[in-house]
């Protein structure tokens, strides 16, 4: 509310009979009570609020010309910096930052990447939550076999917006660890994990050769029937993605001949990983368990991500299963959109 919009509400209030305390407390705080004696001071003696000058200390950056300048330079450019704009409109950085904060309200968000999902997507990701939510209890959901792969490595994992080292300057950042180097043709293994309600599978590495339907039939889907089986018997759910060692006619007939159920090719949405607890919470949990100090090549790589496995908490796990009906029922309440 602009300052002469709450004078207008003072000497309404004060000539309808309010006390200035009783003012103060209608405005919840946002003049200061002495502020309100003062002017009801000044409608006491001339009948109305007059100020000689705009309270506080002239303006001589922050003016109106340099707040519609940067006002104007975000219409036509929404995508810059407080740096670029300082250095473009010779306003300091400060001032710069204090308009976009204090006079335009804004607040800088780091673009989240997210896949592109297409409408047809959109509406597979909605029917996928709703047969799910039909057709499944919730205690049924907590026997689902979640799997995925992902690649590790030697250079870890790193975010250029969190990693963050205090100092005084650069050079003495650089001396705290400040500096990552990252080699151009990494060392790198394949891990396959499953997680379900009751907890994760042995961690199936595979550091030679491409996973093709063949490896993939071989060296991973036994571990997940053996684990599945021991933790649930015969009555679970085997789930995995559209990558296409699953999709292969020998994969999905391995699966039909083998799972007491499974979700197949044609049912599990495509471009879907925040549909998976691993993709959406355990390959993060299981990221930051390693030493990533003591990688410094394949070998060591391999050690600690079977050192790690063991780390991943078994809260984060029953959570981010349990918590999958209700992120189906998202899905079904936003048109099939990416949960964030």
């Amino acid at each position: 509310m602009k300052s002469k919009d709450v004078q207008n509400i003072v000497l309404s209030k004060y000539q309808n009979g309010d006390t200035p305390t009783e003012i103060y407390r209608d405005l919840n705080g946002g003049v200061g009570l002495a502020t309100i004696k003062r002017w009801c001071q000044m409608i006491r003696r001339s009948g109305g609020i007059k100020l000689a000058s705009p309270p506080g200390r002239p303006r001589i950056v922050r003016t109106k010309e340099n707040i519609r300048k940067v006002k104007n330079r975000l219409r036509r450019k929404k995508r810059v910096s407080a740096r670029k704009l300082s250095m473009e409109l010779d306003i300091s950085d400060r001032s710069v930052r204090r308009i976009l904060r204090n006079d335009l309200g804004l607040r800088p968000y780091k673009k989240i990447i997210e896949p592109a999902l297409s409408d047809d997507q959109k509406v597979k990701r909605k029917q996928f939550a709703n047969w799910v939510r039909t057709n499944f209890r919730k205690k049924e959901t907590l026997k689902i076999l979640f799997s995925d792969e992902k690649f590790f490595d030697i250079d870890g994992v790193y975010n250029s917006q969190n990693d963050r080292v205090w100092a005084v300057d650069r050079a003495d950042a650089d001396k705290k660890g400040g500096v990552k180097q990252k080699r151009k043709f990494p060392q790198k293994v394949m891990v396959w994990l499953g997680v379900c309600s009751e907890g994760i599978t042995p961690l199936v590495i595979i550091d030679k050769g491409t996973v093709d339907h063949a490896c993939y039939i071989e060296k991973v889907l036994p571990i997940a029937l053996e684990y599945g089986n021991k933790v649930f018997g015969n009555d679970w759910i085997f789930q995995q993605d559209g990558a296409k060692p699953h999709q292969h006619h020998l994969t999905q007939q391995w699966c039909r001949d083998n799972f007491p159920s499974f979700i197949d090719k044609d049912r599990w949405p495509a471009n879907s990983p925040d549909l998976n607890p691993l993709d959406y919470s355990i390959w993060d949990e299981f990221a930051n368990a390693i030493n990533w100090n003591k990688v410094k090549s394949k070998t060591t790589l391999i050690q600690q991500l079977k050192s790690s496995v063991e780390k991943i908490r078994e809260s984060v796990v029953f959570e981010s299963c349990a918590s999958w009906t209700n992120r189906l029922y998202r899905v079904s309440q936003n048109d099939g959109n990416y949960l964030r």
